[in-house]
């Protein structure tokens, strides 16, 4: 029995974005592992850039294109003495915060009553278009800088590469009885459904396929509606393919249980909920860049900013507790990702308030070295996400020795276990109240950062490939036993 891993979805991600997601990371380790424990087994394939093709790809350039997708795997860390050395960024182009107020309030002062109401208006507009035009710059910026070089796989084999003189190993090694895996995010291509039902019928292939969550037919209210779309007509043809749906959670698995009995989409065996190992590869040093607050002086959310993650909860956390903690005695609160969707009333309730007097702060993209820094240092971390199919940040949190504070909904304490704190995503005086006794009791801080170095117990990436391996394996002996 072989397994065939399609990765074709890592290299169609590569060619867009420079960093990894979560779901790229976790794939490429379940990958790893699976070639580690089965090496005589396992094999991995691309897809051909016309017709329903796959050609096989040596492991080697999948690892050579994830690094270089990750900063840290690509060059060693930085000595502590160079960090150090470090020059501070130049100054900024436009006025002081502070001086930009004092500005604003003198000319407001000077105007008429009867236009100054007009005015404040016309300044937020303007303030919101200045925003929007320094993200467009960025993103030009980006899309228009030379790309570092990228392994030669990156490009899409072509059908001459699928000629039979030029015959790959795929063709002519795949047998009835093996898989086909799929264990990343394919849903960039509207015809995946046929390439797979094409290549079972074929050879005889059994098809796997690693789900990790279905929020956007779950809950479309937290997803762009061209994404809901473009997941629901992957999810309703390729999935009633598979043999074997595994789940990164036994909520994921729950949930797709659920919603199969509810629109009989056609599942072929139970839905596998696997382990999920903890930390990606060699962990990155930590690197203390300027823009990062002091050790010990804030709390922390990892997260891309949108509205299914809940930081509008936190900002209410922070305002309310402004008025019940000295200000001296109220740590920063630290948004570190970049800003998604659905956010636009959050982020102009931070504008409006000048993110609570400084209290709260956004640290946009952090590199590896910087989210290792931040979760190290922080005081605890927070997660209030209403919805998530694992919770990675939540086991970050805790590999970094990091209590953390989480919803209590869908999979986050599967993700924190007895070593996370939980709260009620809808209830405010609840989260204010259970985020106040750790900043009034540090104490309580030391005594739960003791019980992680004492309990926590990673999972190892091999136990996740271990599980899927043993399951396919079950699988084919039955088959074979049957006949």
């Amino acid at each position: 029995m072989k397994l065939w891993i399609d990765v074709e979805d890592l290299f169609h991600y590569a060619q867009r974005v420079r960093r990894p997601s979560g779901i790229q990371r976790l794939a490429f380790e379940v990958q790893r592992a699976l070639a580690d424990l089965s090496p005589d087994c396992v094999r991995f394939i691309r897809h051909s850039k016309y017709g329903t093709g796959f050609c096989a790809v040596p492991f080697s350039q999948v690892e050579a294109l994830f690094a270089n997708l990750t900063d840290h795997a690509l060059a060693a860390p930085e000595p502590a003495a160079r960090q150090e050395e470090r020059v501070a960024p130049p100054p900024p182009l436009v006025p002081s915060p502070s001086r930009a107020k004092r500005l604003r309030r003198k000319l407001l002062a000077a105007m008429a009553p009867e236009i100054r109401e007009p005015a404040i208006r016309l300044w937020i507009k303007l303030i919101e278009s200045l925003h929007a035009c320094v993200d467009f710059c960025a993103a030009l910026a980006r899309y228009l800088a030379p790309r570092r070089p990228v392994p030669p796989v990156q490009q899409r084999i072509t059908d001459a590469d699928m000629a039979p003189e030029h015959a790959p190993d795929y063709e002519l090694d795949a047998n009835p009885g093996d898989w086909l895996v799929v264990l990343g995010s394919p849903w960039f291509e509207p015809d995946f459904s046929l390439r797979i039902s094409t290549h079972c019928q074929r050879h005889g292939l059994k098809f796997a396929i690693l789900l990790y969550d279905i929020i956007p037919i779950r809950r479309p209210e937290w997803v762009d509606a061209s994404l809901r779309a473009v997941f629901a007509d992957w999810f309703h043809s390729v999935v009633p393919l598979a043999d074997q749906v595994f789940a990164i959670s036994r909520t994921t698995a729950a949930d797709v249980e659920r919603y199969e009995r509810e629109t009989k989409f056609g599942l072929r065996s139970r839905v596998k909920p696997v382990p999920v190992g903890t930390g990606f590869g060699r962990p990155p040093a930590p690197t203390r860049t300027p823009r990062l607050p002091p050790p010990r002086s804030y709390a922390l959310i990892v997260s891309t900013i949108e509205a299914r993650k809940n930081h509008l909860l936190l900002f209410r956390i922070w305002r309310e507790l402004s008025e019940l903690v000295p200000a001296g005695e109220l740590p920063t609160l630290v948004f570190a990702g970049r800003v998604g969707w659905q956010v636009t009333d959050l982020m102009q309730q931070l504008e409006n308030t000048d993110w609570l007097g400084g209290k709260v702060r956004l640290i946009d993209s952090p590199s590896d070295g910087e989210l290792a820094a931040l979760y190290h240092d922080c005081l605890f971390t927070l997660y209030p996400s209403f919805y998530e199919g694992w919770g990675l940040p939540v086991t970050e949190s805790l590999i970094y020795g990091a209590p953390c504070l989480a919803a209590n909904r869908t999979s986050l304490p599967e993700a924190g276990g007895k070593l996370a704190a939980y709260f009620d995503p809808d209830n405010l005086h609840e989260a204010v109240a259970l985020v106040r006794r750790y900043i009034d009791a540090p104490e309580l801080l030391d005594i739960w950062r003791l019980r992680i170095a004492r309990e926590f117990k990673p999972v190892a990436w091999t136990e996740t490939a271990a599980v899927m391996l043993g399951v396919m394996q079950d699988t084919e002996l039955e088959r074979v036993a049957a006949e």
